[in-house]
């Protein structure tokens, strides 16, 4: 789980209040946003704007600032230390939380009941849980690359678009299994998850009401698990203790709710960013094949690492709100005021990486923050280091004459604000049954 939540569609451009530098976003800053991050980091580094929901923040730009602030317990991840009118807190979380009954889970609490939540959960979210989970992931790739092989019948080429045949379905089910839901109601939280990517590109109301389902099912499935558990996350989450500490039914639902959601959209983006990534530096596919083509692992590992530092599934990281006055990169901030750390501009920060433009898949001094820093580290990070990994050894390995079906410039990305990820990836190949 990768804890980080998605916002609304960026449908209302900003611009420095000096009326200098780069307007923010808009459709043309969501296809690239890495020349207004170089802009604001050289001469804005820690700047308010207005977001396109019109809560006003502070982004950090620069990698020393954001570093600190992700660290900085004075920023809280507790909605109600924001200092706007209640009307506009429902804006800096995931849609429908609020009515479900889902806001305690570790995106929105801080110590000591993060403290908490966090031990109990990981004991359930094991390094050796996600290990004995590999040759699922494996099984659960091949499947997806087999429907699209098997799509193509007898042609000579194959199409597809990699996002939702293969980025979207490959996390979603790998966190259902995990989870212990029943492969009959996966398809389910396919659609329910469906509808949460599109960020406001479904109908009105469309978020929050897949959120509710959501909820009540993983109630319903938790309520039906305590008489007969598995092994599986939801029932290591009931089984769950310290000193006589446990999870109600609430947090439980909750915990389940925040892994599954957080979990599934930045694989998505890791997936599919990263293939764009090798499709734009063939040169550094080329290597990459080569590597898996010889038996090679250690390529692949330094490879998924670059590209989440490159152009990562997450782009800001999750609200924080000041606790007390306090100085960011220089800049005074208030009590209740929102910060969010630019975790894509401080990974491309050139006072902390070589060439940090450019992609370089052995780059091994490479402490980007794509997982987060501090208290709120990715408590999924081998879970999304695995299925990044296996997909694309697999896609190149199975598939290995991939390439993108339009121009570049057609591509759309979703207009959001905390995640980045393309709509589509229509891909074209030759199939193989291998």
């Amino acid at each position: 789980m990768h804890e980080q939540t998605p916002a609304a569609p960026a449908d209302s451009p900003s611009t420095p209040p000096s009326g200098r530098g780069p307007t923010l976003f808009d459709w043309e800053f969501a296809t690239d946003p890495y020349p207004a991050y170089a802009w604001l980091r050289e001469h804005e580094p820690v700047h308010r704007t207005k977001l396109p929901s019109g809560v006003e923040a502070w982004l950090v730009t620069r990698y020393a600032d954001a570093r600190q602030a992700l660290a900085d317990q004075r920023l809280s991840k507790n909605p109600a230390h924001h200092a706007e009118p209640a009307h506009a807190k429902g804006k800096t979380g995931i849609p429908g939380e609020r009515k479900a009954e889902l806001m305690t889970h570790l995106l929105n609490i801080d110590p000591p009941d993060h403290t908490r939540l966090r031990r109990l959960v990981s004991k359930a979210f094991t390094p050796r849980r996600v290990a004995e989970f590999t040759p699922r992931v494996q099984e659960l790739t091949d499947h997806l690359i087999d429907k699209i092989v098997e799509k193509a019948g007898g042609a000579d080429r194959g199409e597809a678009d990699l996002i939702h045949e293969f980025a979207f379905p490959l996390p979603i089910y790998a966190i259902c299994e995990m989870l212990g839901v029943p492969r009959e109601d996966q398809d389910d939280f396919r659609d329910w998850a469906g509808m949460m990517i599109r960020h406001g590109g479904g109908p009105r109301g469309g978020v929050a009401r897949s959120v509710k389902q959501m909820r009540t099912y993983l109630g319903e499935l938790i309520h039906r698990k305590r008489d007969d558990l598995g092994n599986d996350l939801i029932s290591d989450l009931i089984r769950a203790s310290d000193h006589g500490d446990h999870l109600t039914e609430a947090e439980a639902t909750a915990m389940a709710f925040i892994l599954l959601f957080a979990g599934f959209e930045t694989t998505v983006n890791l997936i599919g960013n990263g293939v764009h990534s090798l499709f734009m530096n063939p040169g550094e596919r080329e290597r990459l094949q080569r590597s898996l083509a010889a038996g090679e692992s250690g390529l692949l590992e330094t490879a998924v690492e670059e590209l989440l530092r490159y152009d990562g599934p997450v782009e800001l990281a999750t609200w924080r709100f000041a606790t007390e006055p306090l100085t960011l990169g220089g800049q005074p901030v208030a009590a209740g005021d929102p910060v969010l750390v630019v975790l894509a501009a401080a990974d491309r920060d050139p006072a902390r990486f070589a060439e940090p433009d450019t992609l370089d898949l052995s780059r091994t001094d490479n402490q980007h923050l794509g997982y987060g820093h501090g208290i709120h580290y990715c408590l999924g990070a081998p879970l999304a280091r695995l299925e990044g990994q296996t997909a694309l050894a697999t896609l190149l390995t199975r598939l290995p004459d991939l390439e993108l079906a339009v121009p570049p410039t057609d591509l759309r990305w979703r207009g959001g604000l905390i995640m980045r990820g393309l709509r589509t990836l229509p891909v074209r190949f030759t199939p193989r049954n291998i």
